[in-house]
Formats: C-alpha cells, structure tokens, sequence
C-alpha cells in the first residue's frame, strides 16, 4: 500500500490564522524582483505570497520531505492579499492518483491552501501538485 492513498482525498486542516504584516510583504518582494516601489498598508502582495503561509497538509506531515517533488502551483484569486490582512487558511488533500512513469509508479497529491478573509468572504485557493517517491 503507498504511503498516500485516496482515502485521503478529503482530509482537511485546522484553520490556522496568519497575519499579513508589512514586513513580509516587502521582503518577498524584495526577493522575487517585484518592480513596486513600496508595499505600505493595504496594498497588494505579490501574487505568489501564500507561499509564505506554512501549514501541515493532512496525511502528507509525518512522511520525510526528500520524498516530495513539487511539481505545480497555481493560485486563484477573488480579491488581492493585501498587508495588514488576516488570513484563515484551512489545507485539504483535492485528488491522489498513481500514475505509471518512466522510474516507477509514482503518486500524485494535489493539497489545496483555502485562505478566508475576517469576514468569512474566500481571498484565495492555491493549488499544489506533489510527486511522492
């Protein structure tokens, strides 16, 4: 039996709340090369910082990380992240599926990041795909 399967499809998180501060939102986008000049209160992060938010994706948090590839990311939106935001986020197993390659047969996890404002109103969803050696 692989170490992931699809019972896991499903499985959600905690919610874990994370605080958008100034800070952060700057230094990534120091980091990534963004062109704006200043990321004061409530203006926009850069697209790509839920990635800064760490939680533990049910059922894939005791196995060994040199087991993972990560092999796609995409983030959809309703509205932009901005500093000074809180985010709820709730991580939840969307698809498992093995699939045959050149190497072996591989596990395919997709785990989804949902962040939520204070208001309850959805901000994001990142999507993650992982290959599970």
């Amino acid at each position: 039996m692989p170490a992931v399967d699809a019972a896991l499809i499903g499985a959600e998180s905690a919610p874990q709340t994370f605080e958008v501060e100034r800070g952060a939102v700057v230094k990534l986008a120091l980091a990534i090369g963004d062109p704006h000049p200043d990321y004061g209160e409530g203006l926009a992060a850069p697209p790509t910082f839920p990635t800064t938010f760490r939680m533990a994706v049910p059922g894939l948090a005791d196995l060994d990380p040199a087991r993972f590839l990560h092999g796609e990311q995409e983030y959809e939106y309703e509205r932009p992240i901005r500093a000074g935001d809180r985010i709820t986020c709730v991580a939840r197993i969307a698809n498992v599926t093995e699939k045959e390659t050149r190497v072996g047969t591989a596990t395919f996890v997709v785990a989804e990041i949902e962040g939520r404002d204070d208001t309850g109103e959805r901000v994001f969803t990142a999507r993650s795909t992982l290959l599970v050696r």
